[in-house]
């Protein structure tokens, strides 16, 4: 009796092994097509800056709740956003630091955007 429970008990578990595993493979899959889709979708440049900083630039305009790459717009809902979610008033710290990140990364995003403006703009004088 003992030995057929063992038998039971070791079939049982390497039958969710098994699922366990595929189901693991599948999500991998999963994460490295959205991974590429992503990166496909935004320019080198952009894409590398969501790797560093962690976030998309999606993410952050919706963080911050901007909808074009407006400095000034940016610059006020930033401000807003860095002063209600501060720990002083009652604000989280990690709220607080998701705002910071969203606007490093939008930062990043217009650095890149006036250096490709500034290259577009060297190669129609020549």
């Amino acid at each position: 009796q003992a030995k057929y429970l063992a038998q039971i008990i070791l079939v049982g578990a390497q039958v969710v092994g098994r699922a366990f595993m595929r189901a693991l493979r599948q999500e991998f899959a999963a994460s490295q097509a959205a991974a590429n889709a992503r990166g496909r979708s935004e320019r080198p440049q952009s894409a590398a800056a969501s790797r560093i900083i962690g976030i998309s630039l999606q993410e952050a305009q919706q963080i911050l709740n901007v909808s074009n790459l407006n400095p000034e717009e940016i610059q006020k809902n930033y401000d807003h956003l860095f002063k209600v979610n501060d720990k002083s008033v009652g604000g989280s710290f990690y709220l607080q630091s998701k705002v910071v990140r969203a606007k490093e990364r939008l930062d990043e995003e217009l650095r890149i955007q006036a250096k490709g403006d500034k290259e577009k703009g060297q190669k129609a004088e020549t």
